[in-house]
């Protein structure tokens, strides 16, 4: 998978989601994978959006099953969201401390996830650490 930096709509990223999950899967399957959800989007709005994801490079077609098509990302999740998330700084001026309070004060980030942000600041200095020491 190549480490592309697309922009996907709310919708498209809603589509990739089943693509992401698994190494390849037809478009029937991911809808039906999506009529799961609370917001099931439908056959043909998947169709539709899967095939606005192929021309952007986020979908690839890999091989044939009887009608339908197998189709893979190609484009990683990290990826993606990377790019958002730098959107969301720029618009913030470039500052990322909004970001972490609104998660930490709207408890949408649990002891876990604390747990890793603090293995990750931890890291992050000692690697400082060390190359100051060079």
């Amino acid at each position: 998978m190549k480490k592309k930096s697309i922009k996907l709509s709310k919708l498209e990223l809603q589509v990739m989601r089943p693509f992401w999950s698994n190494p390849s899967m037809t478009i029937r399957e991911a809808a039906d994978t999506l009529a799961q959800l609370q917001d099931d989007p439908g056959y043909s709005t998947v169709q539709t959006i899967a095939g606005r994801l192929e021309k952007k490079g986020a979908l690839v077609r890999i091989s044939k099953v009887g009608n339908a098509w197998l189709f893979k990302a190609a484009v990683e999740k990290e990826c993606v969201v990377n790019r958002m998330l730098d959107e969301i700084i720029t618009l913030l001026d470039g500052a990322p401390s909004p970001i972490l309070s609104h998660l930490v004060e709207s408890e949408k980030i649990g002891e876990s996830e604390l747990e890793e942000i603090r293995r990750m600041i931890t890291e992050k200095e000692t690697k400082e650490g060390e190359s100051r020491d060079e």
